[in-house]
């Protein structure tokens, strides 16, 4: 539902924003007979028009009627972000119109004993033995192989180049390249063809790219690398003792039958996190499934935007900003908007159902309970209480988080 709330500025208040604006306005202006910022008021308004300050007063002076709207509506259930619009403004006074979306009604159908079962968690000696050869990967020693031939594991440095047609093929040419023989780093066949060469020789060899190929000029192409063995290095893998177990710096890891047995912990503990990552979500998509609710297309812009500014943020941790991404993409506003509208759609809904489950059962949390949990959390973090409470967003929304907490124990129990 819709609504429309008028929410005025007037009098000595809207002065006094006006005047903070135009004291910002005048540190950086210039105006001739005066010094740089000592322009008058007076002056300023003659020669700009009081207009000029508007836009950002109104800036300033949202923050203070927003809090004014809500102060004066107790009963408003927002389900995002109001709109806002200037509905008159001049030297006297501000009017602005706040649009309202109220939250949607909620009817809930079945949201327990849901017959929802969780996987079983497993881990084979295959996975174990995998994240083990990872880890000694991180301790081989590269040794110069003075003679002998190229072995699968070997580190062999080459010159290469490749021909199509007798002609020389753009991207196909390298010069002491590092080649570890078994990465499968190039085209099916190369690599195995360099095992048997020895330290110095020169050879041919002919190969088929792949008809998946990213280069359409490559696709299955037959060519031929003329190639030379310059390096070969032997790669050392560590032996299973003292120093390797103080070099790994593992508490109460001295043995192989304990590392395999902290490894096999690691693997379950990642198992687990996504098997209970994907019963919830199992759990919460049928309560979605089963409820009734039509859901406002402003709440689905407003995850939109939470959903982006996320992306944002991640990418920037990868040293890459998104209008880049978009490019690369080919990607527009829009587009971008209705890759992210089905997740955005989706905790829309996770959230009113849950929200809902919270009022059908009557769950509420104490503020003995927000204390605890403020303690224990502080205490595991080592912050203290008070930025704690900042970084998580304040009591009420902890308060809230520990009520969804309760109602997600019901849901998936």
């Amino acid at each position: 539902m819709k609504k429309e709330i008028i929410v005025e500025i007037k009098g000595k208040e809207w002065t006094d924003i006006l005047d903070h604006v135009f004291e910002h306005k005048k540190a950086d202006l210039k105006v001739d007979g005066f010094r740089k910022g000592q322009v008058p008021k007076d002056v300023y308004i003659k020669k700009f028009g009081i207009e000029s300050l508007f836009m950002d007063a109104v800036d300033h002076a949202l923050p203070t009627l927003y809090d004014k709207m809500v102060k004066e509506n107790k009963d408003l259930n927002m389900a995002c972000r109001p709109g806002v619009d200037v509905k008159s403004i001049d030297k006297d006074h501000l009017e602005v119109v706040f649009t309202i979306i109220s939250k949607p009604e909620v009817k809930l159908g079945d949201y327990k004993n849901l017959g929802i079962k969780k996987e079983e968690v497993s881990v084979t000696d295959e996975e174990v033995e995998h994240e083990l050869t990872h880890l000694r990967e991180q301790f081989v020693e590269l040794k110069d192989k003075e003679s002998g031939s190229v072995e699968n594991g070997d580190e062999a440095t080459i010159d290469f180049e490749g021909f199509k047609d007798g002609k020389p093929f753009e991207g196909g040419k390298g010069e002491d390249y590092p080649l570890v023989i078994g990465s499968n780093s190039f085209i099916p066949g190369f690599e195995e063809a360099l095992v048997g060469m020895n330290l110095g020789e020169e050879k041919d060899i002919d190969l088929t790219f792949p008809k998946d190929y990213h280069s359409e000029e490559l696709k299955g192409a037959k060519v031929t690398f003329k190639v030379k063995v310059k390096e070969l290095k032997s790669r050392v893998y560590p032996e299973y003792d003292e120093e390797f177990f103080k070099d790994l710096n593992i508490p109460e890891v001295d043995s192989l039958d304990k590392l395999k047995e902290d490894i096999k912990k690691h693997i379950e503990g990642h198992k687990l996190a996504d098997v209970e990552d994907k019963y919830f979500d199992e759990c919460l998509t049928k309560v979605s499934d089963n409820a009734t609710i039509d859901v406002p297309e402003e709440m689905i812009e407003d995850e939109i935007l939470r959903i982006t500014n996320e992306f944002s943020e991640k990418l920037q941790m990868q040293g890459m900003n998104i209008d880049t991404y978009m490019k690369m993409l080919n990607l527009d506003d829009e587009k971008l908007k209705e890759t992210f509208k089905p997740e955005a759609t989706k905790r829309v809904r996770y959230r009113l159902v849950i929200e809902e489950v919270v009022k059908k059962e009557k769950i509420e949390v104490s503020d003995k309970e927000v204390d605890d949990y403020t303690k224990e959390m502080s205490t595991k973090y080592q912050v203290d209480e008070k930025e704690f409470l900042e970084q998580i967003g304040g009591k009420e929304f902890l308060k809230y988080d520990l009520e969804v907490r309760k109602a997600l124990e019901i849901i998936t129990k």
